[in-house]
């Protein structure tokens, strides 16, 4: 009996600790990565510090990417591989335009970009 109750105490521990995400943090806005598209492509936010819940749906590894109108890079993702999820989170984003894309090698001539409007 006391074999049995130190295991589940040892699984739930375990269980505690989780190796993968529980799913999208409060507030954030969920985009799915696919083979090659950003799901929604266009996207609005407040200013100030916005949260991605990013989740690859796809076959192969993507990423986001922030751009201003000059190309400037305002913010990245960790790359998301293929069937997981990671939170992006993006500090002070002013109002504006923004494109998005995937920074992937060629996953944006393929078509992977949308567009982050910031109010």
């Amino acid at each position: 009996m006391r074999v049995l109750a130190a295991s589940l105490a040892a699984v739930a521990l375990l269980a505690a600790c989780g190796g993968g995400s529980s799913g999208p943090p409060a507030g954030a806005i969920t985009v799915k990565l696919t083979d090659y598209k950003f799901d929604p492509a266009t996207i609005s936010a407040p200013s100030g510090k916005v949260v991605f819940y990013l989740v690859n749906s796809g076959t192969t590894a993507h990423d986001m990417v922030i751009r201003d109108s000059t190309k400037k890079q305002l913010g990245a993702s960790e790359v998301v591989a293929a069937g997981d999820s990671k939170v992006f989170t993006v500090d002070n984003l002013a109002a504006g335009s923004y494109v998005i894309v995937c920074s992937q090698t060629g996953h944006e001539a393929l078509g992977m970009l949308g567009k982050l409007t910031i109010t």
